[in-house]
């Protein structure tokens, strides 16, 4: 079995990767009503075989919030979905959107996308 992180080009048995696909969570357990996210036109999941498809900025299926409407993070992720024409719209996250994660506690976590193995923290990839 794997010790330690994933690394790139690491290759991993079929017993590693599943135990290795479970969705990342949030356990802040916040209540994230009031808070911004970034809406956008639809996209699919990039998980394999995943059927899910985002209409917010998302990571692990939860939709990314922010505290502050002009915070540098969000105004920087609007605007790359806007350079890869996903239309965004920055609106106030509403708990009927779906389930949701800091966007500081998901880098915390080290940014771990559904169906994307290999990620590590880094500025703004």
């Amino acid at each position: 079995m794997q010790e330690g992180p994933v690394q790139i080009g690491a290759i991993l048995s079929e017993e590693e990767w599943l135990a290795e696909e479970d969705l990342w969570e949030d356990v802040g357990g916040s209540d994230h009503t009031g808070w911004w996210c970034v809406r956008t036109d639809p996209f699919p999941c990039p998980g394999p075989d995943c059927s899910f498809v985002a209409e917010f900025m998302t990571a692990a299926h939860l939709v990314l919030v922010w505290q502050d409407r002009d915070d540098p993070n969000l105004l920087w992720h609007a605007q790359r979905a806007k350079e890869v024409g996903r239309n965004p719209r920055i609106v106030e996250y509403s708990p009927s959107f779906g389930a949701s994660a800091s966007y500081y506690a998901w880098e915390a976590a080290g940014r771990p996308v559904h169906g994307v193995k290999g990620k590590t923290p880094a500025s703004h990839q």
